[in-house]
């Protein structure tokens, strides 16, 4: 495998070292007792030598990507495991006729969102926030804890100020 780059990167308060691959989707995490110099690192490229202190390799999450946009794909994704493409689509007509929130401002709106599946879905809302909220920690490396007192909003606020943004 041929590694375009090293990128040293802080999420979470984690230093953490990658090569990416730009011809797949995959990111490759080197643990930081493994110091790949950019000599080094040359030499990898471009005699595809395999680096064998790799610890896991996850798809690559683009330096672009915001929580706003993570929240949204976890929301998406969660929603169309549970009701599937037809029942998302009903959830997202319902929340948009009911309480004018669009599907691109859920990240931006999560009490109206929250509101809105409460009206629409009841006692089962909940268990549908709580799916979302530890899809997303999990995305984010983060273990998720209930907090006694929190609702779907104050989760997200949380991780805003966890993450800085």
């Amino acid at each position: 495998m041929a590694c375009d780059f090293l990128v040293s990167y802080e999420m979470l308060g984690k230093n953490l070292n990658a090569i990416f691959d730009l011809s797949s989707k995959y990111l490759i995490h080197i643990p930081s007792s493994y110091k790949l110099n950019p000599m080094t690192l040359k030499a990898f490229t471009r005699q595809n030598f395999r680096v064998t202190e790799v610890i896991e390799v996850n798809e690559r999450l683009y330096a672009a990507e915001t929580l706003d946009d993570l929240l949204l794909k976890v929301v998406d994704a969660t929603m169309m495991h549970v009701f599937t493409e037809a029942g998302t689509e009903v959830i997202y007509s319902y929340l948009g006729n009911s309480t004018n929130l669009k599907r691109e401002e859920i990240a931006e709106k999560p009490e109206v969102f929250s509101a809105g599946l409460e009206r629409m879905l009841g006692s089962g809302a909940p268990v549908i926030e709580i799916l979302i909220l530890k899809n997303l920690h999990r995305k984010l490396e983060l273990k998720f804890e209930s907090k006694k007192g929190y609702e779907f909003p104050d989760y997200i606020k949380e991780l805003r100020k966890r993450c800085g943004c």
